[in-house]
This record gives C-alpha cells, sequence and structure tokens, in this order.
C-alpha cells in the first residue's frame, strides 16, 4: 500500500469515530438532535465508505472475501446513515427514536447490514492478524450491543453505548494502521 494511503486511512479511522463519538455526547447531553450536533455527525458518516475498503485494502492479501464482503455491507449501511442525518436535519427530527420511527423497517434493513457486515468484517481482522485482534472482537461487540439493545427494546439513548464500542474499534484499527511502517 502506498505510504500515502496508509496515512490517509488511518487518519480517518481515527477522526470520524471521534467525531461520531463527539456527535453522540453532543447527542446525548442536548437532550436530541440539534443542527449543529447532525453535521458533525454526518461529517463522521461520509468517509466510513472509503475507510472500510481502505481498512480491506490494508490487509490484503491476507483478507478474505469476509473481509470485503464486511466492508462492503457496513459502508454501505453508512452511505444510508449519512442520509438519514441530512433527513433529520432538512425535517428537523427531534431526536433518534423519532427517526427510527418515521423511516420504520428500511432503517432496521440498513441497522441490520450494518450488523452483518460489521461482524464479517471483524471476523476477517480476527483471522488476518494484520490489524489488532481486539479490534475485531470489539467491533463484533459493539454492533452485538447495537443488535441486542434493538431486539429488547432499550432505550434508544442505549445504542449510543454500541456506537462508541465500535468507534474505539476503528480508532484502534487506525492507530495501528499509522504505527504499521509501509
Amino acid at each position: 500500500m502506498l505510504p500515502e494511503l496508509q496515512l490517509i486511512i488511518g487518519w480517518i479511522a481515527i477522526i470520524s469515530p471521534l467525531l461520531h463519538i463527539l456527535s453522540d455526547i453532543l447527542e446525548v447531553f442536548g437532550g436530541g438532535y440539534t443542527a449543529s450536533q447532525l453535521w458533525i455527525n454526518y461529517i463522521a458518516f461520509l468517509p466510513i465508505p472509503f475507510l472500510m475498503i481502505g481498512l480491506y485494502a490494508f490487509q490484503r492479501p491476507r483478507s478474505s472475501w469476509m473481509s470485503l464482503t464486511g466492508a462492503i455491507a457496513y459502508g454501505t449501511s453508512f452511505i444510508f446513515f449519512a442520509g438519514t442525518t441530512l433527513y433529520a436535519l432538512v425535517s428537523k427530527t427531534a431526536d433518534y427514536s423519532t427517526l427510527v420511527e418515521e423511516l420504520g423497517s428500511i432503517y432496521s434493513f440498513h441497522g441490520g447490514l450494518m450488523v452483518a457486515g460489521g461482524i464479517l468484517f471483524s471476523m476477517a481482522v480476527i483471522r488476518a492478524r494484520i490489524l489488532p485482534r481486539w479490534t475485531g472482537w470489539l467491533l463484533i461487540l459493539g454492533v452485538s450491543l447495537n443488535l441486542l439493545f434493538r431486539l429488547l427494546a432499550f432505550p434508544d439513548l442505549t445504542q449510543i453505548v454500541g456506537s462508541i464500542v465500535r468507534n474505539i474499534a476503528f480508532v484502534g484499527m487506525g492507530v495501528a494502521i499509522l504505527r504499521t511502517k509501509s
């Protein structure tokens, strides 16, 4: 991999998840969505498809079909989630609960795509042993928490717990990439 591309992927893997965590914190302390919080969220979501393909490429040639399939599924779900952020901005949606209610099954479908993609990609990370294995396990934990909290009808705010866990996994991958000599 070109050193410049490795540097870009590493920094995106750190900055984008940290912006998402900031967005979640602003949502909690703001009592729901605000325009500035949603813009930060949108900026955090935009590079995710590129990031996922970059993480897949970084693990080549030891990455597998699981890595590529997981990266595409996870990245595709975030194309949709970026769109939901714009929807929330335009429609002035109050909070996550309202957004999920308004979008219904299409939102749930993409949530499922994120979970499936995240698990596939994580399994590939664990197998390839190029990125730290703990990041793969943490990503599995994060998407599983998101699924579990949704299925058990926990308050929608608990989704932030799974998001933070997922984002820490990606930050760990980014740090590992930046520490790797190309």
